[in-house]
C-alpha cells in the first residue's frame, strides 16, 4: 500500500509552486507487518526499512571513537540536531551521551574520513553532566542539552548550553548551565515561533512546562536566559495522573506560573533548592498549581502549518488504560499552542496502516518524536528487546489526530533502542538515527537515505534543484 502520488507529478509540482511542493521521498513507503526477529540483521545495517528506495550507512560508532582516543566515548548517544543556523549551517550533528558520565559529540557531516569527522567537544563527566538526552539547536545560534535524571535531594536535573558547539576543539566545548530552568527529569526540547522554550519532566506523573524569557529574541543565552517564567501545563482543574491504568487526558488546558517574572520562586509555591534553583517536580504539584502529570512524558515536537498554526506534540512513553501491554501502550499526544486544547494523537487503538485494524500490542512504548519536510510526525519506540519500530503518523487533515499509523522501519539489534530520529532541514531525502545502548555495546550513527526511482529521478532532482535556490527548505505541515 503506498501512500503517495507518483514521483512525477511532485516533481512538476515542486517545479510549479514551491510552497505548495511534496518536499520528501520519506512518507513514500509500504507500511511494515511483523518484526525482524532479534539480532536477524547485521549491526552495519541495523534497520528493516520500508521501502526499497531507502538506504542505511553507518557514519560513526562507539567502538572506533574510543580506538582512537581511549576513554572518550561513553556511549548510549541520544537526540540528535543539527546548527540549523549560522555559518556552516547544517554541516554539523551534535549528540550528547545518555550516561553516567554524560558528554557531547559532534560530527562534520563534511568530513569523508570516517575516524575524523566525530569528535567528543564535552568530556564525558565534565561539570558532573550525566544522563544527557536532550538536544536542540536554539535560535540564536547555539546548542542546547539537559540531564534526564532528577529526583529528591538530586544535584542532577539541569539544562546546559554549548555556547561554541561549531567551534570546539576535542573537549573544547564551553558548558554553560542555565539554571533559571527549573530542574526536572529533561528530555524534549522545542521552541516555538515566538521562541517560548517547551520542555518536560521524565517521569510517572511527569508535567510539561513552558519557559517564556523576558527577551524572546535575544542574540545569546545569557540575555534570553537571564530573566523569563516558567508555566506548567494544566487540563482542566488539573491534578490528574495518567499512570498505566487511566485514560487519555485531553480537553481545555492553561498554562500556571510556578516562578515569577524574573525566574525566581513564587512565595509559598515555588519548592527553592539549597543552591537558590527550583524543584520544577515538586512546585508542579502544589497544591495552588495542580499541573496534570503524564506517564514518563519523553518527547517534544512543534508542527507548523504555512498559516503559521503550531501544534506541539508530546509522547507518553508508559501510559495505558488498562495496564495491559498486550494490546499497545503508549500515547502520542498533540497541544495546540494557540487554543491549548489537548487531543490524542495517538496510541494502540488508532488504525494500522498496514491492516486496517486497531495497531494494539505492535504499538509499545513511544519515546521520541521526529517531523519530516512535509511535517509528518514519526514515533519512534523505546524497546531494547531487539525489536523496536518507527511508526509514521498518517494525519492528513493536519488536526493533530492521526488517522492510521504506518511502521516506518524496525530494528532488530540486541539491547539496543532507536533514538534521536533527526530529519536533515537542509536535505529533505536525508535522516539520522542512533542504534543506543545495543548489547555488544558499539552505539552507531546511522544515516538512511530515500533514494528517487530512476525513471523519474531527473526531473525530481530539478524541481528539488529549484526549490534549493528559491527557498531554504521549511519544515511545514
Amino acid at each position: 500500500m503506498m501512500i503517495r502520488k507518483g514521483y512525477l507529478a511532485i516533481a512538476l509540482m515542486v517545479v510549479g509552486n514551491v510552497h505548495a511542493a511534496d518536499l520528501t521521498r520519506f512518507d513514500n513507503f509500504t507500511p511494515l507487518s511483523g518484526n525482524p526477529a532479534a539480532g536477524s540483521l547485521p549491526e552495519s545495517a541495523p534497520f528493516r526499512l520500508s521501502s526499497p528506495a531507502f538506504s542505511q550507512v553507518v557514519l560513526a560508532n562507539r567502538s572506533n571513537q574510543n580506538r582512537l582516543v581511549p576513554g572518550s566515548n561513553s556511549g548510549s548517544w541520544d537526540m540528535i540536531t543539527t546548527n540549523e543556523t549560522g555559518a556552516n549551517a547544517g554541516r554539523y550533528l551534535f549528540m550528547p551521551f545518555e550516561a553516567g558520565s554524560a558528554g557531547v559529540q559532534r560530527v562534520d557531516l563534511r568530513d569523508g574520513n570516517y575516524d575524523t569527522r566525530t569528535v567528543t567537544i564535552i568530556a564525558p563527566g565534565t561539570q558532573g553532566f550525566a544522563s544527557g538526552d536532550a538536544s536542540r539547536w536554539t535560535p540564536w545560534g547555539s546548542y542546547l542539552t539537559a540531564e534526564e535524571s532528577w529526583g529528591t535531594g538530586s544535584s542532577k536535573g539541569r539544562l546546559f548550553e554549548v555556547t561554541n558547539a561549531t567551534t570546539a576543539g576535542a573537549n573544547g566545548g564551553n558548558l554553560v548551565q542555565r539554571s533559571i530552568i527549573p530542574r526536572v527529569s529533561h528530555e524534549g526540547l522545542a521552541f516555538d515561533k515566538d521562541n517560548n522554550l517547551y520542555f518536560i519532566d521524565e517521569l510517572n506523573g511527569g508535567s510539561l512546562y513552558k519557559y517564556v524569557s523576558a527577551k524572546p529574541g535575544a542574540a545569546t543565552g545569557a540575555d534570553f536566559f537571564a530573566k523569563g517564567q516558567t508555566f506548567v501545563l494544566k487540563v482542566g482543574a488539573g491534578g490528574q495522573s495518567e499512570g498505566n491504568n487511566g485514560p487519555a487526558i485531553t480537553g481545555s488546558a492553561s498554562w500556571v506560573a510556578i516562578t515569577d517574572a524574573n525566574g525566581g520562586p513564587l512565595a509559598g509555591i515555588s519548592t527553592v533548592l539549597a543552591d537558590g534553583t527550583i524543584d520544577g517536580r515538586a512546585t508542579a504539584d502544589h497544591a495552588a498549581v495542580l499541573g496534570t502529570g503524564y506517564n514518563r512524558p519523553e518527547d517534544l515536537e512543534i508542527q507548523t502549518a504555512p498559516s503559521g498554526r503550531q501544534i506541539l506534540y508530546f509522547t507518553t512513553t508508559d501510559s495505558d488504560s488498562d495496564g495491559n501491554s498486550a494490546n499497545g501502550r503508549g500515547r502520542i499526544y498533540s497541544l495546540d499552542l494557540a487554543s491549548n486544547d489537548v487531543r490524542l494523537a495517538a496510541d494502540g487503538g488508532t488504525p494500522d496502516m498496514a491492516t486496517g485494524l486497531a495497531v494494539g500490542g505492535t504499538w509499545s512504548n513511544p519515546d521520541n518524536l521526529a517531523i519530516d519536510a512535509n511535517g509528518n510526525i514519526y514515533g519512534i519506540e523505546d524497546q531494547d528487546g531487539g525489536r523496536a519500530d518507527i511508526w509514521f503518523l498518517q494525519d492528513i487533515d493536519r488536526d493533530g489526530v492521526a488517522e492510521a499509523v504506518g511502521k516506518w522501519a524496525s530494528l532488530s539489534t540486541p539491547g539496543a533502542e532507536p533514538t534521536g530520529l533527526y530529519f536533515d532541514p537542509f536535505n529533505p531525502d536525508v535522516a539520522y538515527v542512533n542504534v543506543q545502548h545495543p548489547t555488544s555495546g558499539n552505539d552507531l550513527l546511522v544515516r538512511i537515505t530515500a533514494v528517487p526511482e530512476p525513471e523519474t529521478s531527473s526531473m525530481v532532482l530539478a524541481g528539488l534543484g529549484l526549490l534549493g535556490a528559491t527557498a531554504r527548505r521549511r519544515r511545514r505541515a
